[in-house]
């Protein structure tokens, strides 16, 4: 997290939206003493009472695949756009670089999923993201053999990041006057970093 307060997005709301948006996040997590990092797409389970939770799946080849039995505290990172902000653009003298960028962190404590509970992850990751390609015909398992996503099951852990902090980073220059910021969304133009200034990301 960025630590100035100006820059922090606490509304869950949210952070959830932008999570579901950009849901191939990093995970970060020490093991052992070692630092691991592991990227992965999440779907977001917001259970009320019950808590809010991240659920993925790594290769069983992945580095940390094997402590997901034992659990670990992870972080993950979701990333949105990003983008290089030059003094020039401000029309104000004594400014320094910068760089502009939106991101989320939710962190928490990493346990396995069962079988089931994966099958159903596979299923409903299958179906967020199909969902992005509408109008093109939905693609499920059942075009798949049996035996086939059998044998592709066992090549990977299910797991579910317990969410105790959430958090997001939204830097689009609020710390600069009003017209300094609209020389920065002129001169980005179209890009998506400008489009977050202007309040439309």
């Amino acid at each position: 997290m960025h630590p100035a307060r100006s820059f922090h997005v606490e509304d869950r709301a949210r952070l959830l939206a932008f999570l579901a948006e950009h849901s191939f996040v990093t995970l970060c997590a020490s093991v052992g003493g070692r630092p691991f990092v592991a990227q992965a797409p999440v779907v977001v389970r917001d259970l009320d009472a019950d808590g809010l939770f991240l659920d993925f799946h790594l290769s069983r080849m992945n580095a940390l695949a094997g402590a997901v039995v034992t659990g670990f505290s992870a972080v993950a990172l979701a990333s949105g756009p990003d983008a290089y902000v030059s003094p020039d653009w401000y029309g104000t003298d004594d400014q320094v670089p910068t760089w502009n960028y939106v991101s989320v962190e939710a962190e928490g404590f990493v346990t396995p999923l069962s079988g089931a509970e994966t099958i159903q992850l596979l299923d409903d990751l299958s179906a967020q993201e199909e969902a992005r390609l509408l109008p093109k015909p939905v693609w499920t398992r059942d075009k798949m053999t049996p035996a086939k996503f059998d044998a592709l099951l066992r090549g990977i852990v299910g797991a579910r990041l317990h969410v105790e902090r959430l958090e997001g980073t939204f830097k689009l220059g609020q710390n600069k006057r009003e017209a300094e910021r609209a020389g920065v969304i002129a001169a980005l133009g179209d890009h998506p970093v400008a489009e977050w200034m202007r309040g439309e990301g």
